[in-house]
């Protein structure tokens, strides 16, 4: 695990370009294994889950050539192999069980291990995939190691309805669908801009997908897919988290955004701490007025709140970055994380700032903000955007912090320390024990 050192106190200042969602650019890695023809990706991120799956690819057989320094990746496999008694999908890494389904269409079997995990966000089913790979008439065994699924004369087309908008399951549903006999259906799918840009990717293959951007998706299955070139867009995430390190700091981060119509929610969810947003020429930037103060609802006696749940909902992985704007501002938010019951159990970690957060139960927390915060040594939960918001809070604060166990920053920026630096902040990465 690495340590983020940071002395903070400087309002951060200048202009930053996203790079690619990890969110898209995972599931669309998965996907290029659905087709024969050569693929290249623009903008791919180097992230350390890129890495693993392309790992995975040259383990397969397949021919990979990236270059990080200018984000272009060519894939082609055309001489891809698979032995599920021998080649094993890693279990660190979530993302892995979105190679299940094509695995399936090109080989018939694929394999699951038994731990398979990512952010330790609270539990993670498996049993909404293998629901899935079941409907379109995989068998599924289990043994103390794995799953090891199989179909027998390929997928067959079916119609679904999902439990909740689980964002990983549209995928795998769309992944089986996409070369599967038939026209199949998903009812209550996700439709977060990432699985848009999933399957906008997936249609430049040749995939027959209607309904992109809502909660029912029609999957027209063809008989194989082909290749080409795609460009990967900015990721909202990494646009949201600049913009609310130049409000936090004091200073103005422009970030560019190419699609300012996913953001009408985020912005206002931004003005209940003080802060608008301004969308112009292509890029985004806040301002703000003063400190960070809490908006008061007009409902007497309620706190300002925050829900966060499946899109069109605040996301929840934006929620941490709320929070910490929450512990700067004066006055009382209450946050509501809809979907995980174990992401919000780090107000010890607030506490250690001099932050006032308190855990109402396994979902919500309520920040009373505005209090005296000092530098502190905190360590990080194993979530991508809990480390971002410490380090946000580090930031913000005049004086030496330490942000232990950074390390899954590195899962989803790439070169965010070198980012920050560039906007004025001063950090470093420390290998730690």
């Amino acid at each position: 695990m690495a340590n983020l050192i940071v002395h903070g106190g400087t309002p951060l200042t200048g202009r930053i370009v996203p790079s690619a969602n990890k969110n898209a650019v995972l599931p669309i890695l998965c996907a290029t294994l659905l087709t024969r023809e050569p693929v290249r990706l623009l903008g791919i991120p180097e992230i350390t889950d890129v890495r693993k799956i392309l790992d995975i690819f040259r383990m397969l057989g397949s021919a990979v050539s990236v270059d990080y320094a200018t984000g272009v990746l060519d894939v082609h496999h055309a001489a891809t192999n698979f032995d599920p008694q021998r080649h094993h999908l890693p279990e660190e890494m979530r993302s892995s069980v979105m190679l299940v389904p094509p695995l399936l269409a090109r080989f018939g079997a694929a394999r699951i291990e038994n731990d398979v995990q990512g952010c330790t966000l609270g539990v993670r089913e498996i049993d909404p995939h293998v629901e899935v790979m079941e409907r379109f008439g995989c068998t599924v065994e289990r043994s103390r190691e794995h799953l090891l699924i199989q179909t027998d004369g390929g997928l067959k087309a079916n119609h679904h309805w999902l439990d909740y908008a689980s964002v990983t399951t549209t995928e795998n549903f769309v992944l089986c669908a996409a070369l599967a006999h038939g026209t199949s259906t998903l009812m209550n799918a996700a439709s977060e801009p990432h699985v848009q840009e999933f399957c906008t990717f997936m249609s430049m293959l040749g995939a027959q997908i209607e309904g992109i951007g809502t909660s029912r998706l029609t999957v027209h299955g063809v008989a194989t897919l082909g290749g080409g070139e795609f460009t990967f867009a900015e990721d909202f995430h990494e646009a949201v988290t600049f913009m609310a390190l130049g409000a936090i700091t004091g200073g103005c981060v422009t970030v560019k955004n190419s699609a300012p119509e996913q953001f009408p929610l985020i912005d206002r969810t931004f003005a209940k701490f003080g802060v608008q947003v301004v969308h112009e020429g292509g890029w985004s930037h806040t301002v703000v007025d003063g400190p960070l103060r809490v908006r008061e609802p007009f409902t007497k006696n309620i706190l300002q709140k925050v829900e966060a749940a499946p899109w069109p909902y605040v996301p929840v992985d934006l929620l941490p970055i709320f929070v910490a704007l929450g512990v700067r501002a004066e006055g009382s938010v209450m946050f509501w994380n809809k979907v995980y019951e174990g992401a919000m159990g780090w107000t010890s970690e607030l506490s250690k700032f001099g932050g006032h957060a308190f855990q109402s139960d396994p979902h919500r927390i309520i920040t009373f903000g505005g209090k005296p915060l000092q530098p502190a040594e905190v360590e990080s939960p194993y979530i991508i955007r809990v480390a971002i918001a410490l380090l946000m809070l580090a930031a913000s604060i005049p004086g030496k912090s330490v942000i232990r166990n950074a390390t899954p920053v590195r899962r989803a920026h790439p070169h965010f320390a070198e980012n920050i630096r560039a906007l004025g902040a001063q950090i470093e990465w420390v290998e730690g024990d």
